[in-house]
């Protein structure tokens, strides 16, 4: 009976015990942190090769939609663990959209998590050729 007394106010091991039920579930978050931080890099690298590509539309005489993919493609930045596309630019009524599109699917260490999807368009103004 006087060792059960003596277990019971033994505390010896509580922090290592606590240690191993915690570490695990913040290495989890600390890692979805990145995760979620390369998305956002990725949205910043989406949104400077849209800039740029609808500014080459813009200032540049006549260019063609190949011209302006591939301005799109050579600037963008960030887009490395997923899947960058550019489609090709639509043309209506003197303005062209300019669409990117990006996908990553989601790795939180223990787990396999959503593809996300992140897509961003642009409508610039093309003048007329004379």
């Amino acid at each position: 009976m006087k060792l059960l007394k003596q277990l019971k106010r033994d505390e010896r091991g509580v922090a290592v015990i606590e240690i191993a039920i915690v570490l695990p579930v913040l290495i989890l978050f600390i890692y979805g942190i990145f995760q979620i931080g390369i998305l956002y890099q990725a949205n910043a690298g989406m949104q400077h090769a849209l800039g740029e590509g609808a500014r080459y539309a813009t200032i540049y005489p006549t260019p063609t939609d190949t011209q302006i993919k591939a301005k799109i493609d050579a600037t963008v930045f960030g887009t490395k663990p997923g899947t960058f596309t550019v489609p090709t630019p639509t043309t209506a009524s003197g303005f062209k959209t300019l669409t990117v599109t990006y996908s990553q699917p989601m790795n939180f260490l223990f787990f396999a998590g959503p593809t996300v999807s992140l897509t961003r368009t642009k409508k610039v103004y093309v003048a007329p050729t004379t």
